[in-house]
């Protein structure tokens, strides 16, 4: 998938957002550049000073003391202006970058909220943790940091030209050998292969770190179960030795240009020395010349600073630059398309017309093949079948987590590609096999289904899923925060919040993926109960393994490799003898099951 539109990539990509806020970056890359404008003043000063008493060296009474003093005072006055305005060009920076952050995290959540549930199963949590946690978080860093130092560091090169050139020509070029070696040896260095691909490498290797870490977190009970370590967990392993050995062979690949790049960069006075000397003996102007000499043995040492800024601000741009193209990559996926002129419906009939869907585009084996059936307002219809077959990518495709292939999906008569997609997640109330819980209140975690209920609604609700008797021994009731100081619910206590969320959002059309997976014996009574005044008047899909939960559906559709093999009541399916029946009897039989002491005795009576 792609949009049509073409990004800028690298460092202008990184200018254009930063630009968002384009008063306020000019305002902080102009302050920033006089900052450094204004940093030189000091030495100019001193010069001026060691002027005076080379001028007057031998008797400094008839040295100008006032004057002395006044280019004291500019020193010292430079100096804290440039302090100031840095600091007011930070204080703009830092501003434009948490607006920029704030802007562009909101809208990549949004966007990634509106992309089908594909592209969040081929992408991992960690991927995507990465480009919001640092990828885009490192834009700030850009911006309030990088991007007035990048002008700084530029201004700062340019600046230090000038001075070297004016006081004495020769010295500077004397100067500007060891730079312009500093400069090549960077781009024998930076300019190779290895380096180009460096940054690419880099951040795949962290996004297989971070997914590995996410996994082996998630399973850490699993782990520890079994007695495992880290070292055990091979992946995540694997992905930490991977990294750790890429950045190693990368860093002593550079050992040597650095080692170089660092000793000439900072020793600037060795090139100056032998010039100096060169020439002292033939200079018509001693004074001069020797003024000169000092100060740019003095001034040497600063030459360093902004050469290796500049190095260590480009290395990073090239870094923030790939993970905003990660990032860019992700809002280039385009979300499912909305109708124009969108649609409502008066009446909740679900039907599937021909409807095929594949995965993966590229396999011959689709999910599901010419799937065709009706699911009536007011009625239960039961989605059985093996593990695989089909049943929640069918139950997937009415709330359109993902588009069919082929084929039609309608509500009412309607067209689910016709709805908008607010307006049909609003009549489809959804009940995962995989319960998720927010680590907010028990309130806040049912509200998810209805923001508008009032309290007394939530409890109703709460009541009917089976779930006030246990809230209401926990120690804030319904204000208890789930996961902390030691509270947490079992497997069912979970499911049935979960379904209390559904019987909240009261939408005409319910799908439940195996909603009473969790639910021991007694309370999976309770629940059934609960839904049957849940249920009334609207389209009920429930996806189930344990076949004694939907005997009583109204329709009940075995799905079997992606494809329908039959429909019907239970008892008109058990009479016919196909493939419902064999898997009524199988489960049957597993209800008979005894176990012995021995493994070799187990027995079905």
């Amino acid at each position: 998938m792609g949009n049509s539109i073409a990004r800028k990539t690298g460092m202008a990509r990184l200018w254009e957002l930063a630009a968002s806020k384009k008063v306020l970056v000019f305002a902080a890359c102009t302050l920033s550049v006089l900052g450094i404008v204004v940093s030189f003043t000091p030495f100019v000063a001193v010069y001026l000073i060691i002027g005076q008493l080379v001028a007057h060296f031998g008797d400094l009474s008839g040295m100008d003391r006032s004057l002395v003093i006044r280019y004291g005072y500019l020193a010292a006055g430079g100096a804290a202006s440039a302090v100031l305005l840095t600091f007011f060009a930070l204080m703009c920076s830092h501003v434009a970058a948490f607006t920029t952050l704030y802007r562009l995290k909101l809208d990549f959540t949004r966007h990634i909220a509106s992309l089908p549930m594909g592209f969040h199963t081929e992408n991992s949590t960690g991927k995507i943790r990465k480009v919001v946690d640092e990828n885009i978080e490192k834009l700030e860093g850009f911006i309030a940091h990088q991007l007035p130092d990048l002008a700084g560091s530029f201004a700062m090169p340019v600046i230090t030209l000038v001075i070297l050139m004016v006081f004495d020509w020769r010295l500077g070029l004397a100067s500007l050998v060891p730079i312009i070696l500093s400069y090549l040896i960077q781009v024998v260095a930076f300019g190779s292969g290895p380096a180009k691909t460096f940054i690419t490498h880099y951040q795949d290797s962290l996004e297989d770190m971070n997914n590995a870490a996410v996994e082996y977190i998630r399973g850490i009970s699993v782990l520890k179960a079994f007695n495992q370590t880290i070292y055990s967990f091979r992946k995540f392993h694997e992905t930490i030795k991977t990294y750790g050995k890429f950045v190693r062979d990368y860093t002593n690949s550079f050992e040597n240009h650095m080692t170089l790049f660092m000793l000439i960069i900072n020793h600037v006075y060795l090139f100056l020395i032998p010039v100096i000397l060169l020439i002292s003996g033939k200079v018509s102007d001693y004074p001069a010349f020797a003024l000169a000499s000092v100060f740019y043995l003095i001034f040497s040492v600063s030459i360093p600073t902004p050469f290796t800024k500049l190095m260590y601000v480009a290395q990073i741009g090239r870094q923030i630059a790939d993970g905003i193209e990660r990032m860019d990559r992700m809002l280039d996926m385009p979300p499912l398309p909305e109708s124009s002129a969108p649609k409502t419906t008066a009446s909740y009939d679900i039907s599937f017309e021909n409807v095929s869907f594949s995965y993966d585009k590229e396999n011959e084996v689709p999910a599901l093949s010419n799937i065709s059936f009706t699911a009536k307002q007011g009625e239960v219809t039961a989605l059985v079948g093996p593990s695989g077959s089909g049943k929640s990518t069918i139950a997937h495709l009415i709330p359109r987590f993902y588009d069919a292939a082929g084929g039609l999906i309608k509500i009412g008569g309607v067209d689910i590609r016709d709805m908008a997609s607010d307006y049909l997640m609003g009549i489809v109330s959804f009940v995962f096999q995989d319960v998720f819980l927010f680590k907010q209140s028990i309130m806040d975690n049912i509200l998810i289904g209805n923001r508008n209920a009032a309290r007394g609604e939530v409890i109703a609700a709460a009541k009917a899923a089976q779930c006030h008797d246990f809230i209401e021994k926990l120690p804030s009731l319904y204000d208890t925060v789930i996961g902390t100081k030691n509270i947490h619910l079992s497997g069912g206590e979970r499911q049935r919040l979960v379904i209390a969320r559904a019987i909240l959002k009261n939408a005409p059309i319910i799908v439940l993926d195996e909603a009473t997976a969790f639910a021991d014996p007694e309370n999976e009574q309770k629940i059934q109960k609960a839904f049957e005044e849940l249920m009334k008047n609207k389209t009920v899909i429930i996806i189930a393994h344990r076949l004694s939960t939907v005997r009583g559906a109204d329709k009940i559709v075995v799905v079997d490799q992606g494809r329908i093999a039959e429909e019907g009541r239970h008892d008109d399916l058990v009479k016919a003898g196909g493939r419902y029946s064999r898997m009524w009897e199988q489960y049957t039989g597993t209800m008979n099951w005894t176990l012995t002491n021995k493994l070799s005795q187990v027995k079905v009576s």
